[in-house]
């Protein structure tokens, strides 16, 4: 009797077991595939047969969404995609820009910004994703060989205003540091100050108070508030 006993424990055991085994086998296996969604959404290509032509922006980007309002394109970068602006600043962080959920979201212009970038500071967030996808491309701007090799590029409106970019700054940032951050209530002349301060990479030249500038900014990371910000000139192409 003891012996049955004890057969039946070591079975009951070694179901137990096993059962546990393929329950961490299918978690391990779902979180894999969950990464290699998550990795391809924020790598969709298909979003690329909407990429206006300068002097295109509405037509093009009108058949995307209603919501998009430019093309942001940083040159020989993986930084070239739609930018959204949504009711606030919530609303495309978990939304592509086909108006479906994602973990990689969209880039997105804060919502209180002008949507046809006339504003003197202009704020675009994007995740911070793997392989440089999404704004994840930002950190290699932190080194100054890096960036000096890759400061232009092009933002095409849909208001019919087109803008090139020229990058001049590359900084972290806490995210409660509202001179970053709160584009209503911070000037320019804070602003350059307070990178000409904290910036890692600072290239000022031809910039000053009354320049249109653009960041675009990333988390660092999940645990922290740090954020990865870059910064360029807005010129108007004429």
């Amino acid at each position: 009797m003891l012996r049955k006993t004890i057969r039946f424990m070591d079975s009951a055991v070694n179901r137990i077991v096993a059962i546990l085994c393929l329950l961490l086998f299918l978690i391990c296996l779902y979180a894999m595939i969950d990464a290699v969604n998550v990795y391809l959404n924020a790598n969709d290509k298909s979003v690329l047969k909407y990429k206006p032509q300068l002097g295109h922006g509405s037509e093009a980007l009108g058949e995307l969404s209603d919501d998009a309002v430019a093309w942001l394109t940083i040159d020989n970068t993986s930084i070239d995609y739609p930018v959204m602006q949504g009711r606030n600043n919530e609303e495309y962080i978990n939304k592509d820009p086909f108006g479906e959920f994602s973990l990689s979201g969209s880039i997105f212009l804060d919502s209180r910004n002008r949507a046809d970038f006339s504003d003197p500071y202009s704020i675009l967030y994007g995740h911070h994703m793997e392989h440089g996808a999404m704004f994840g491309a930002l950190d290699d701007f932190i080194k100054q060989e890096y960036f000096d090799q890759h400061r232009t590029g092009t933002l095409i409106t849909t208001s019919g205003q087109d803008y090139t970019i020229r990058l001049f700054a590359a900084c972290k940032a806490d995210a409660t540091e509202k001179t970053v951050f709160d584009p209503p209530d911070s000037t320019n002349e804070e602003l350059l100050q307070y990178l000409k301060q904290h910036a890692a990479v600072f290239e000022p030249q031809g910039v000053d108070a009354h320049s249109r500038v653009l960041a675009m900014t990333t988390c660092q990371s999940a645990e922290n508030v740090e954020r990865m910000a870059v910064f360029g000139i807005l010129t108007p192409v004429t």
